[in-house]
């Protein structure tokens, strides 16, 4: 009797979470792909198979979207994983004191975007010491652009991944460190022969998945430009169905390319992380 009173609690618990996840989750995901199969605005909408999808070979914006967050996604976080590693293993010294961790949610983009602008503070110091004869223009040149978004993202995702790093550092055991130091390994053997293996399984599906998702630095920092050639693919949809005439069939095709591609990356990355 007691059995069957906690199956029915934990259904009580577990049916009205399950409903909202199908409501506010899987339905939408059904909806957009229907939408990704139509063309037209409003209710002026008619089915068209699959031509969105091959829209996409031919577009060019799509293209250069696509190719601008995959080097984000290379760059960023390539650099952000071993500095975050980094750092977290000079955390994880017991002999250090004060260690907080703290983290903001404030929008730093508009910040990037001044200290990156022509009169902005990187000119003034970079010209103060003789570095430049005359301000660079960064946001206005494609790959000095690009450079300024990758170096938002590491201020971004480098300290969040390093608490989850630390975390895991936490629980490996001392013991096999004091091992390695009595067979006489050194600061960088105990680093890449125990500490790089040890922490194999927390990888960092968050941070790449978000950085495929990339909008905000892409919109406020840059502005997609110049020419959109710093743009995100997730800014182009976000242009594709608010800005100019909307075309929400184009944009859910696009929304399902990168819904692919993010549950490739993850998958590959557990399966990197986990052997078993």
């Amino acid at each position: 009797m007691k059995t069957k009173k906690r199956k029915i609690m934990g259904w009580t618990f577990v049916i009205p979470a399950s409903i909202m996840i199908v409501i506010f989750n899987f339905v939408p995901m059904i909806q957009s792909f229907i939408l990704s199969l139509k063309r037209g605005s409003g209710t002026n909408m008619t089915f068209t198979g699959l031509s969105n999808y091959k829209r996409m070979f031919q577009d060019k914006i799509f293209k250069m979207t696509l190719s601008n967050t995959f080097i984000y996604l290379i760059l960023e976080v390539a650099i952000m994983l071993v500095i975050a590693m980094f750092l977290a293993s000079l955390l994880n010294d017991k002999r250090l004191k004060g260690k907080w961790c703290t983290t903001s949610l404030v929008s730093y983009s508009i910040i990037f975007r001044s200290l990156f602008s022509v009169d902005g503070f990187i000119n003034t110091i970079l010209t103060n010491l003789h570095l430049i004869a005359s301000p660079i223009n960064w946001l206005g040149n494609t790959w000095t652009a690009r450079i300024v978004i990758v170096l938002a993202l590491l201020w971004r995702w480098t300290g969040y991944n390093m608490i989850f790093f630390l975390a895991a550092l936490q629980n490996i055991d001392s013991s096999i460190y004091e091992a390695a130091v009595v067979d006489g390994a050194n600061a960088f053997q105990k680093f890449t022969k125990i500490t790089i293996p040890m922490l194999r399984p927390t990888t960092a599906i968050m941070s790449t998945n978000g950085t495929l998702q990339l909008f905000d630095e892409s919109m406020n920092i840059t502005n997609g430009g110049p020419a959109n050639t710093s743009m995100t693919i997730s800014h182009y949809i976000y242009n594709l169905s608010f800005a100019g005439n909307p075309n929400f069939g184009y944009a859910s095709a696009i929304s399902y390319v990168v819904f692919i591609l993010v549950a490739i990356l993850a998958f590959i990355q557990m399966k990197v992380g986990d052997e078993k």
